[in-house]
């Protein structure tokens, strides 16, 4: 719901704050007072494509602050996760213009973009007027609007699923196709590439091994003749040594008790580790003996590794996983036409699924278009509109533009001379009378998304009495549900509103400023009045404007 408007330097308003309430708010004035400058700031809020003329002249910018009350699962709370924004109770919408035709966006205080402030603007409020192109104006929002009536979402619901499912079978297929044409394409290629691994056999870390035995080979003599230079120095130095020095401490312990033990712990175990370093050492030049003869096998083992790497555009590391790779493709070849008969076998049980929902669903769509039609056609003669028709339009489309949402094209169109034919909203009415049109479906459609409120303009314009009557009748039944604002020229309106705005316009200084009285149950009478006699109010028009009220 609209709690507040606040409209600074916007054509010929300098400064104005509004509070609102709920149920049927409406505003009148003499015309050109600046009401629709009020729509055009309120629009400007909620996304509306900035234009430099809404700057009042003289000022460096203009704004338009519009807060909106949200409940705890108001729609508006997903769109403003969906942006990381955190959510209040209280929505502010800010929109700032300056003087080289620039704005800029607020949510929250948070920069936004204007297409943020639409999107929530879908949300939390309807504009119905001629030239506004969102809501009932466009037309894809009239099946959401259609299943809503006809209480058709889990049907609806579980046509997309089925959608989902026939376009992923679809995938499937066609990339196991992709796969297969591929592999057909390549196959000389794979299983002479499989056969030339197979036959190498490459294993994971072979490459470091083959390298590190390569590099003993090829330094084979230096390495031998230090294994000799440290085996001679441990057997003729360090373990004769060692083992003097064991026996001359063993000779003595018994005298020190247990203060040489750690020594001749320690002794012993320089003694054991010093033959243990000698028995590696000899072990290791017998290796080198044995492997006398292999450099050549190693390099060309090496080599080979390293040659078919490059070939395949890869790591040595990487060849195993390469045939297996290499080996599921060609693989695939021979089971590639049975996988395709499968997957397009499920491809078709996919869309016969989808089909057979889709043809429930547009059943269901009809008869509820038939209900729609006839709801709307019964609250069209109240409204002026006797010789009007509505009605809900099915096409059925061709199988390339069928969609999650099903088979047919949905859209409201209407026709307001007999025997002409039905066309969109906005094409074939214009002014009031698409106002009016607006006010019978918004009726009929009353249950649907209450959380949004709705704003006419011109809903009552060329009409009056019995007609006047009916209008703001119905705008009183949809206010009881939902915030309702009305610009409105009849008192017949104007009588049932539970806020009561009047717009003027006033001298401010030497310029004229649009300025926005709300009206106390006095001034609402003297308004009232005015706007069923004239510029002169007698007091037979004050009488009238009482017995209005008072049948409210």
């Amino acid at each position: 719901m609209l709690v507040s408007l606040s409209i600074r330097n916007v054509v010929i308003i300098e400064k104005l704050d509004l509070a609102f309430d709920h149920g049927l708010g409406v505003l009148t004035g003499e015309t050109g007072a600046g009401k629709s400058i009020l729509l055009d700031s309120l629009g400007f809020a909620l996304g509306n494509r900035a234009d430099a003329r809404l700057l009042r002249p003289g000022a460096d910018q203009a704004s338009v602050t519009a807060a909106f009350e949200i409940s705890d699962d108001h729609p508006a709370r997903a769109v403003l996760a969906e942006q990381d924004i955190e959510a209040e109770d209280l929505l502010v919408l800010r929109r700032v213009l300056t003087k080289d035709g620039r704005s800029r966006a607020f949510v929250n205080d948070q920069a936004a973009s204007a297409g943020l402030l639409r999107q929530l603007a879908d949300c939390l409020m309807e504009i119905q007027g001629q030239f506004d192109q969102r809501g009932l104006m466009d037309p894809a929002t009239h099946r959401d609007l259609l299943d809503a009536y006809g209480r058709l979402q889990a049907p609806a619901r579980a046509l997309r699923e089925a959608w989902r499912a026939w376009q992923d079978a679809l995938a499937a297929r066609e990339a196991a196709a992709r796969r297969l044409t591929e592999a057909q394409r390549d196959e000389a290629f794979l299983r002479h590439a499989v056969e030339e691994l197979d036959s190498l056999d490459p294993r994971p870390g072979e490459e470091t091994e083959l390298g590190e035995k390569r590099n003993r080979l090829m330094h084979r003599e230096k390495l031998v003749e230090g294994l000799n230079a440290a085996a001679g120095e441990i057997e003729t130095g360090a373990e004769p040594a060692l083992g003097r020095a064991l026996r001359a401490l063993e000779r003595i312990a018994p005298t020190a008790g247990e203060a040489l033990t750690p020594a001749l712990d320690a002794l012993q175990r320089a003694a054991a580790e010093s033959e243990e370093a000698l028995a590696q050492l000899n072990s290791f030049a017998s290796d080198m003996e044995l492997e006398a003869d292999d450099l050549e096998a190693v390099e060309e083992r090496y080599f080979a590794l390293q040659d078919m790497a490059r070939k395949h555009h890869t790591e040595v590391d990487s060849l195993p996983a390469l045939r297996d790779e290499l080996a599921a493709r060609l693989a695939s070849i021979d089971g590639g036409e049975a996988e395709l008969t499968r997957l397009a076998k499920e491809t078709a049980e996919a869309r016969r699924k989808y089909v057979e929902n889709a043809e429930a669903l547009s059943k269901q769509r009809a008869k509820a278009a038939a209900a729609l039609d006839k709801a709307v056609m019964a609250e069209l003669p109240p409204l002026k509109l006797e010789r009007a028709v509505f009605r809900t339009r099915l096409e059925r489309l061709e199988e390339d533009d069928w969609t999650a949402q099903g088979l047919d094209r949905i859209a409201f169109e209407v026709a307001t001379n007999p025997g002409s034919a039905p066309g969109p909203l906005g094409r074939i009415a214009s002014g009031g009378e698409l106002a009016r049109f607006l006010l019978a479906i918004k009726v009929v459609l009353a249950s649907l998304n209450p959380e949004r409120s709705l704003v006419f303009d011109e809903v009552d314009s060329g009409v009056g009495g019995a007609t006047a009557h009916a209008v703001g009748e119905r705008l009183e039944r949809l206010a009881r549900d939902r915030q309702v604002l009305v610009i409105t020229h009849s008192p017949q309106v104007a009588a049932r509103g539970t806020q009561h705005w009047q717009v003027v316009k006033r001298m401010t200084g030497k310029q004229v400023a649009t300025q926005v009285d709300q009206l106390s149950a006095g001034d609402r009478r003297e308004e009232i009045a005015r706007m069923l006699s004239g510029a002169e109010i007698t007091e037979e028009a004050r009488a009238a404007a009482e017995r209005l009220i008072g049948a409210t």
